[in-house]
């Protein structure tokens, strides 16, 4: 036993419970380190029966022994309510009595055991406390002789206490273990009493172990919690309410748990050790990550254990589980900080380790891969090491982040090599053919296109064999493939047709620059010396038709090999005189009126009426102003005579002929004749109002009408006059579909 002595008045004679006398007994006692070694011992019995000189001998205490004139008076209530609490927090009770006492009806200690037992009934599931019957003062009977008539007597008490339906029958053993023991008088034989209680001591020694006095520790709260339940137990039985020590206990448990629990998570905080974590941790990675914070939250979960080990099992894992999520929560960030640092530094080397692979001229895709693999690898290995062993978080997530964040960079590699691959072989494709393709036109003869196509054909060829090998290394799929290489064929063909248009752009200057050539110069291209013999008329028809060839060479884009009529359509709508100037007028089988050259015009601006779904569109939409005209017959006048102007301008304009040749062209010849014609028309109108009426009406056409007949038709014959003449300047260019040969607009 502890030598410490220590004493504390635990329940005020009103009833208060002394929390800082018990605070300070169980400092000064070091009691909550005990766990579950240690005993409460608590001793009842008749008033002067010698309990304080029985405490002092056998614990060493020194409790000061009670006049017998200055007693507390008798009460009841608090005798139940004392005996009650000493039941609940006792492992071992001693019942002092008399040894003359036993088996008389009226013994002092028959109102006091059946006191016990009534009150032990209000303990629905008591622990097993062991009630030791200390017999004062005994005589020259024997023990043997005396216990059982003690027991005999201790049964009709227990039979006699009425108890709930639950323990009807329930046996006294149920509930208490009952021990025996004499004692001699302590005045008379002093010596004797005191080798008695010596020999008593020795079994208080070994009182918890098993099969000790206090064996039975089911019930035992653990020492740290002793004060808290003893409170609350005595709270309990002062409100005169009945005791469930099991839900005592649990509740106990609960509180000391969560105390201890919340002093752990504090003493984490505050650890230095971890604060030092968290704040290296914001700045960059820490190495050893995971199995230093795995130590220190061991330690702490640790120390939970111990102080929490002797409570209730189901409470003690629950509190150690909040905690623990408690913890883990407290340091997640701190993890998730570790991972993102491992993933960006990852990213990182990896780009140094992906640009200098290309650098060293690697292919591609062997580079992508090759790379992506070594340092999702690496990433791994270093998250394993930031692994928690008390948490199971997945870092799948980060290394799903990872791996798009390593596909989105190598894809924007692919696209700017793709790019730089696409723009260097424009280039060449540029530089190889611009050059020779003005150089071609600029010759201007039968072979120019076929030699066109040959280049074209030759260098195309080789641009995309180049292009192909080099794509060969980034493992797309051959659709894609296939598309790029297209698009780089169709890049070659661009740049034939743009430098043809270019070209055709000047076609003008360079047909007025190479007439003026032939007809100055000699077949050895020396300046012509005019003696008067030469023939003009044939050297004037020799630079016309070189001329015309380079027309007809610029006149479409001839990159599909197939034979057209271009130039001897040209040389007939343009060389031969008669023919221009005879046909004054645009019919609809003029090559030269049609947007590309092949037998019919375009008919795309000959269809003046709009689509089915408009005109329904107007027909619902205009219901109501159809109804309004209907309502007021004034408007239809109205109408109708704007509708015989508009008529008289349609006629006299020659809409749809001026609109043949395209929509520009004929926007620009109206707006050079509108205000006119309207001019005209309103003169004629005027005359018309001013003549005086005929004396008889005339069977033959009025000259008015003849007139504005006569009018119309001299309008549209100089429109059509006007728009039929063709002269050099009104050829353009115009770009070529597969099928047909368009004009170079």
């Amino acid at each position: 036993m502890d030598k410490v002595c220590c004493s504390t008045h635990l329940i005020e004679g009103d009833g208060t419970f002394n929390v800082n006398g018990i605070e300070s007994f169980m400092k000064e006692v070091k009691l909550a380190e005990c766990g579950l070694s240690y005993a409460v011992v608590s001793i009842m019995g008749p008033q002067s029966s010698g309990k304080s000189t029985l405490l002092n001998h056998l614990f060493g205490t020194n409790f000061r022994e009670m006049d017998a004139f200055k007693g507390r008076h008798d009460d009841t209530a608090f005798e139940k309510q004392s005996a009650l609490f000493a039941l609940a927090v006792s492992d071992i009770v001693l019942i002092n009595m008399w040894c003359h006492d036993i088996g008389r009806e009226q013994a002092a200690n028959k109102p006091l055991l059946k006191t016990v037992f009534q009150v032990m009934m209000r303990l629905f599931s008591p622990r097993k406390t062991t009630l030791m019957f200390v017999i004062r003062d005994k005589t020259r009977t024997p023990l043997e002789n005396l216990e059982p008539v003690l027991r005999e007597d201790i049964q009709k008490i227990w039979d006699s206490v009425t108890k709930p339906q639950a323990h009807k029958e329930t046996p006294l053993s149920e509930f208490f273990n009952v021990e025996v023991v004499a004692l001699s008088s302590y005045e008379e034989k002093e010596e004797q009493f005191k080798e008695q209680v010596a020999s008593l001591r020795q079994r208080f020694f070994h009182s918890i172990a098993p099969g000790g006095l206090a064996g039975d520790r089911r019930g035992a709260v653990p020492a740290s919690g002793f004060s808290f339940s003893a409170q609350q137990i005595w709270k309990v039985i002062k409100d005169n309410r009945d005791l469930d020590l099991p839900a005592h206990k649990v509740m106990v448990a609960t509180v000391r748990c969560e105390e201890i629990a919340n002093e752990k998570l504090a003493s984490f905080v505050a650890n230095e050790e971890w604060c030092e974590f968290d704040a290296a941790i914001q700045t960059g990675p820490v190495s050893g990550f995971g199995k230093k914070l795995t130590s220190i939250l061991h330690t702490c979960l640790s120390e939970y254990d111990t102080e929490a080990t002797y409570f209730d099992d189901a409470v003690r894992t629950t509190k150690r589980k909040q905690l623990e999520e408690k913890l883990l929560q407290l340091v997640q960030p701190a993890y998730q900080s570790m991972l993102g640092h491992i993933r960006s530094g990852t990213l990182d080397k990896f780009k140094e380790a992906f640009a200098k692979a290309l650098n060293g001229g690697e292919g591609f895709s062997v580079a992508a891969h090759s790379c992506t693999k070594i340092f999702m690898t690496q990433f791994d290995e270093q998250s394993a090491d930031v692994v928690i062993q008390q948490a199971n978080w997945d870092s799948s997530k980060v290394r799903e982040k990872l791996r798009r964040d390593i596909d989105a960079h190598v894809a924007a590699v692919c696209a700017a090599k793709l790019s730089e691959l696409t723009n260097l072989y424009e280039k060449k494709l540029n530089d190889a053919l611009s050059g020779p393709v003005e150089a071609l036109l600029d010759g201007a003869g039968d072979d120019t296109w076929p030699a066109i196509r040959k280049l074209l054909r030759r260098e195309t060829e080789s641009a995309v064999s180049g292009f192909s090998v080099a794509l060969s290394s980034f493992d797309m799929d051959e659709q894609t493939t296939d598309k790029m290489l297209a698009s780089l064929e169709d890049y070659a063909r661009g740049v034939v047709e743009s430098k043809t248009k270019e070209e055709a752009a000047r076609v003008l200057i360079r047909m007025k620059d190479r007439f003026a050539t032939l007809f100055s110069q000699d077949s050895d291209s020396m300046p012509r010396v005019w003696t008067g013999k030469e023939d003009i008329r044939a050297i004037t028809m020799m630079a016309r038709s070189s001329s015309l060839k380079l027309l007809s060479v610029l006149a479409a884009i001839r990159l599909d090999d197939e034979a057209d009529n271009i130039e001897k359509t040209l040389a007939v709508a343009l060389v031969d005189n008669r023919s221009a100037l005879t046909n004054k007028s645009i019919t609809s089988d003029d090559p030269l009126a049609s947007s590309t050259w092949e037998e019919e015009a375009s008919k795309r601006n000959n269809n003046w009426l709009p689509p089915p779904w408009a005109i329904l569109a107007l027909v619902v939409l205009g219901f109501n102003e159809f109804m309004t005209l209907l309502r007021n017959p004034l408007y239809l006048g109205v109408i109708f005579v704007a509708f015989l102007l508009v008529k008289a301008l349609w006629v006299q304009l020659d809409i749809s002929g001026e609109f043949r040749n395209g929509a520009l062209p004929g926007l620009l010849s109206l707006s050079t004749k509108f205000l006119p014609t309207v001019m005209n028309l309103l003169r004629k109108l005027a005359e018309e109002g001013q003549k005086p009426p005929a004396p008889e009406p005339q069977r033959n056409r009025p000259v008015a009408a003849n007139s504005f007949q006569s009018g119309s038709n001299n309008n549209g014959d100089v429109s059509s006059t006007a728009s039929s003449e063709v002269t050099w300047s009104e050829i353009g260019t115009e770009y070529t579909s597969p099928s047909r040969q368009e004009k170079v607009k």
